[in-house]
């Protein structure tokens, strides 16, 4: 068996073609699409990019225990097991830095092998000790992004991180496909901001722009900019997809090539959505967790379904995609796991996987969604959480020393195999302009979350859906209690 797990980051589900918009141009996700299964009903479970990704590797959820930071040592992960019980061979191919900067530790290095495309976002790539040039503009300002354009040459593709990433996964492709018993990680930080690419398909969207300012990467903030701003960011998430999706059909006609389809599985999925606008805002993190950031693509292509172009409705979640590939390789999955493999849902109908999913922020609220009703539980005031590490690093560098002064240190979660470890406090904090009441939209009725609905039976019965799910993934007792929901 072979497996290819395909993420881009930030991708939006309701921009693609094959969850029914059909303004971007992504012939060769709609390719795959057609060739296995999409489903539905796919959620985000730890925001935003490495509590995701650590929940990818570890099945579990993030959020109720760490904010982001690197892999724990109780983890037991995607790789490492595949390796270990069944001697797969794992590689990695990515241009998410932030593997290679704090707080994102130890996730590399699971793998057999790994390469790094350098240069998106923020990388502390090309060394300039003279001021970079910058032009006029609005949004984020991050040094080492100004930099960076002055060593590329921005009308060439080949400049752009994300099509070396599909030439490194191309290459592998070359080298391997004759070979049985491997995993390709292969995961491109587009079409996350800044919002860049060659200016030929910004063009594809008749892009009117009149360049009064520079502006392709919005602040995480309200959106303040005029109607033009906001269509021209659109236009240019759209065209980054669009470059992505083009280099993936040069991998899935490598696939072709080799007839690789009767022994592979590729899974397509992301970590989170983008606000580009909708609901007056930009981006993600600070606001409510819309269904723009939390409801997400997944797209499953095995030998068993080639050319099935089905659709699964079932509840499923990002901690179900490690004991997916586990199944696939007939590897054992730890009690330990929160997620169940995908597989027995696809080849029949309508059969159920999770009754209700559970998702948000390290800190900030707890969200569930039971395929109809989202439920959004708030901190109470002054309300604190405690992030539980034996590696304390977090975005920037290690944890405050002060803090790091008043850390309790024991064993305060089950799962850690008798490890010690540090528990901090930290302060709760609500999403912005958040009201004085728990959040519950109708998605079916109201699926773009305009009227929240006031209902006390009904939040009654939704509360006791979060506390069973909670107690279900052994949620620590404080999580409960700083968002006013009884523990017993």
């Amino acid at each position: 068996m072979k497996t290819l797990f395909i993420m881009m980051d930030s991708l939006n589900r309701h921009f693609l073609n094959v969850y029914g918009n059909s303004f971007i141009k992504t012939p060769n996700i709609d390719r795959l699409a057609k060739r296995g299964i999409v489903f539905e009903n796919h959620y985000s479970g730890s925001l935003p990019c490495m509590p995701a990704r650590r929940e990818m590797m570890t099945g579990r959820f993030n959020f109720m225990e760490t904010p982001w930071g690197p892999i724990e040592p109780w983890d037991d992960c995607l790789p490492v097991e595949l390796k270990k019980q069944k001697g797969i061979y794992c590689h990695m191919i990515t241009d998410h830095y932030h593997y290679f900067h704090s707080g994102g530790e130890v996730y590399n290095t699971l793998f057999d092998t790994w390469e790094f495309e350098r240069g998106q976002e923020g990388d502390f790539w090309h060394p300039l000790v003279k001021e970079p040039k910058r032009p006029v503009f609005k949004g984020k300002n991050r040094r080492p992004y100004w930099v960076n354009r002055e060593f590329a040459e921005l009308e060439n593709e080949e400049d752009y991180s994300t099509p070396r990433c599909f030439k490194r996964a191309i290459e592998f492709i070359e080298n391997n496909h004759q070979e049985d018993n491997w995993h390709l990680h292969l995961e491109l930080f587009d079409p996350h901001e800044p919002f860049m690419c060659p200016q030929k398909y910004i063009d594809m969207y008749n892009d009117s722009w009149d360049n009064r300012y520079h502006f392709d990467w919005p602040k995480y903030a309200p959106v303040e900019e005029e109607e033009e701003a906001v269509e021209h960011i659109i236009n240019r998430y759209a065209g980054v997809l669009t470059m992505a999706d083009h280099w993936l059909g040069k991998l899935l006609d490598k696939m072709d090539e080799y007839n690789m389809w009767k022994d592979t599985v590729i899974i397509f999925s992301t970590d989170h959505g983008h606000l580009l606008g909708e609901h007056g805002y930009w981006a993600k993190n600070y606001t409510f967790d819309y269904q723009e950031l939390v409801h997400i693509p997944l797209i499953m292509c095995t030998p068993e379904t080639a050319f099935k172009n089905k659709k699964i409705t079932a509840l499923t979640q990002t901690v179900d995609i490690m004991p997916t590939i586990m199944e696939l390789h007939k590897a054992q999955v730890f009690e330990t796991v929160h997620g169940k493999s995908l597989l027995h849902l696809l080849n029949k109908d309508d059969e159920k996987h999770h009754d209700t999913v559970l998702y948000g922020y390290f800190g900030k609220d707890i969200n569930i969604f039971d395929g109809q009703y989202s439920y959004c539980r708030q901190p109470v005031e002054d309300s604190v959480v405690y992030h539980h590490t034996a590696m304390p690093r977090e975005y920037h560098d290690f944890c405050d020393r002060d803090l790091l002064k008043t850390a309790d240190f024991g064993q305060f979660l089950k799962h850690t195999y008798g490890i010690s470890h540090f528990r901090l406090k930290k302060k709760s904090y609500r999403h912005h302009n958040a009201p004085d009441y728990n959040i519950i939209y109708d998605i079916k009725d109201d699926p773009n979350q305009r009227k929240p609905i006031m209902d006390e039976q009904l939040e009654k019965k939704l509360s006791q859906k979060m506390i069973d799910i909670m107690k279900s993934y052994d949620a620590p007792e404080n999580e409960f209690k700083r968002i006013g929901l009884d523990f017993m």
